[in-house]
């Protein structure tokens, strides 16, 4: 069966960066300026979390959020700190994002898929579903 044809992990994170990059910014110093140690601190509170989600989700907050907030207010901050912020981001996470995807990749382009049949044959679907599933466990067996 034929394989799908996927670019490589590098040129496609570079090209995201590149792309991305375009939106530039600053990024905030107080993560720097902060002597907690946070991956300790989360990891601690791994209960406190779960137990928080469980209760907004009783109390359906997260549309409630989105409610209160509205679009134009989320227009308005994103528009003042997107663009000062992102380009920035993006340009240090490029490998990070390159390494993180290419998980994805391998396992698209080891994907054996039946042949591509005629735009809307059943077939096509399949094709579209074998991929999810493989996606899928690549995804959940990285957690």
């Amino acid at each position: 069966m034929p394989k799908p044809i996927v670019r490589p992990g590098t040129q496609i994170a570079e090209k995201w960066s590149r792309r991305a990059s375009a939106a530039s910014g600053d990024y905030s110093q107080g993560v720097e300026q902060t002597a907690a140690d946070w991956a300790a601190a989360t990891a601690a509170a791994q209960t406190s979390y779960e137990t928080g989600v469980q209760e907004a989700i009783g109390r359906k907050a997260f549309a409630k959020g989105a409610a209160a907030k509205g679009t134009a207010a989320w227009k308005r901050i994103t528009q003042e700190k997107g663009p000062l912020r992102f380009g920035q981001g993006v340009q240090l996470a490029q490998a990070e994002y390159g390494s993180g995807v290419q998980p994805f990749l391998d396992t698209i382009a080891a994907t054996d898929l039946p042949p591509r049949g005629p735009r809307g044959a059943a077939g096509n679907q399949e094709r579209s579903a074998i991929l999810n599933r493989a996606l899928r466990a690549a995804k959940t067996k990285r957690a």
